[in-house]
């Protein structure tokens, strides 16, 4: 099967994958790819996705590989996203511990003054128009996990650079190595601080927290978990409001649906907001310690394998009714793999999931009349592959 040299096509595909990846499809599950100058082998098929997300012999340590010598690991890559069982197994454990149905549930009430408030501030603009990724869709994420981790006073509009840099870098390819070291900095005189005056917060709480035999975070595990969870935490969802915002716009049959009943279907208009275009368009790369056979494809030991998210999500074979590539909010699923597969399934989906639907149904509710700006101009979309979005979205109401 040819190479595939992803970065051609970058202009387009970063503006619509979609047919790209139902290509590959129609020629396999999986398939050699060049990315940025490097190798790596994709997967594009549902089944496949799913075997691979969750297979034991596709390591997430890259550090562990013996790639980067005797390296020492950076402090923020020793989160359970960079780690295999049993050291994954261990940084899970101790962080469930802290981060609980309960503690999420309990944030319901604060979601939702901070969405009216936000939805204050949009509602006050004389020339009833803004951008709803700066308004509304970074604010609100960002806001309630920097509050969960106790570090409301955060810089944001910094933060959200480091944030970008590290997701959605510039040049599309690689992070400014300035932006790691500087969070890194950050987040240890952050940990320094919370150990010294702790509060009620989820930061204070891992500090303190052990397990039965009395392990606990060490130092830099702390700073790894802090970095995921802060930048995690909110791109995600930043892209799931901007995304299912825009998805909705641009099908008004499914906008009048859950307008008329959104008790009954904001829930599956998130699910399918999810799964039609969601906010992680590529898994983390995977490292095969042997070979691996995936939809009858051999990928060799030592392979870069990345897992394309966006096109397991539209795959007629797991989603043949409606077709694929139909936005349907009463879709039957979910069934989707926008949060992962396995035991990297994503911790914070369930903070995921009450923000998009209170913030959705919130926006919808307070802005009959919403629509995309008809002088905008064209749409500017995240570079990369790790994340899907739009950089702006300017609506009008």
């Amino acid at each position: 099967m040819p190479l595939v040299d992803i970065s051609a096509h970058t202009g387009d595909f970063n503006a619509d994958p979609y047919p790209f990846y139902a290509a590959l499809r129609t020629a396999g599950p999986v398939h050699e790819v060049v990315l940025g100058g490097e190798r790596s082998w994709l997967v594009v098929g549902h089944e496949e996705a799913r075997q691979a997300l969750n297979h034991p012999d596709l390591s997430k340590d890259w550090f562990g590989t013996g790639l980067f010598g005797d390296a020492p690991v950076p402090a923020v890559a020793t989160s359970m996203l960079d780690a295999d069982p049993p050291h994954h197994t261990r940084l899970r454990g101790l962080v469930a511990r802290e981060f609980t149905a309960r503690r999420i549930e309990s944030l319901r009430p604060r979601v939702r003054q901070i969405t009216g408030e936000l939805l204050d501030e949009m509602a006050a603009r004389p020339d009833r128009r803004a951008d709803l990724i700066r308004s509304f869709a970074v604010p609100l994420p960002m806001t309630v996990i920097c509050e969960l981790l106790g570090v409301p006073g955060l810089d944001r509009a910094r933060f959200r650079y480091w944030s970008n840099e590290i997701v959605a870098p510039l040049d599309g390819v690689a992070a400014d190595g300035r932006v790691l070291e500087q969070m890194t900095a950050y987040l240890f005189e952050l940990v320094a601080a919370k150990a010294a005056d702790p509060g009620d917060d989820l930061l204070s709480a891992l500090i303190r927290t052990r397990d039965e035999d009395g392990d606990r975070l060490s130092p830099d595990e702390l700073i790894g978990m802090a970095f995921l969870l802060l930048v995690a935490g909110h791109e995600t969802t930043v892209n799931l409001i901007g995304n299912g915002v825009r998805a909705l716009l641009v099908h008004p049959d499914q906008l009048a649906a859950l307008r008329a009943d959104p008790d009954g279907l904001i829930d599956g208009a998130v699910e399918e907001m999810l799964r039609y275009d969601g906010p992680v368009q590529h898994a983390t790369h995977r490292f095969a310690r042997t070979g691996v056979e995936l939809g009858g494809t051999l990928i060799p030991a030592g392979s870069s394998v990345l897992v394309a998210l966006a096109a397991a999500d539209r795959d007629p074979a797991r989603f043949a009714r409606p077709a694929p590539d139909v936005f349907d909010i009463r879709r039957p699923g979910p069934g989707h793999l926008a949060f992962g597969h396995g035991i990297h399934f994503c911790l914070g989906a369930p903070l995921a999931r009450m923000e998009g639907r209170i913030a959705i149904r919130a926006l919808l509710e307070r802005f009959p009349e919403l629509a995309e700006d008809p002088d905008a101009g064209p749409r500017d979309w995240l570079p990369g592959m790790l994340m899907r979005g739009v950089t702006r979205l300017p609506l009008r109401w």
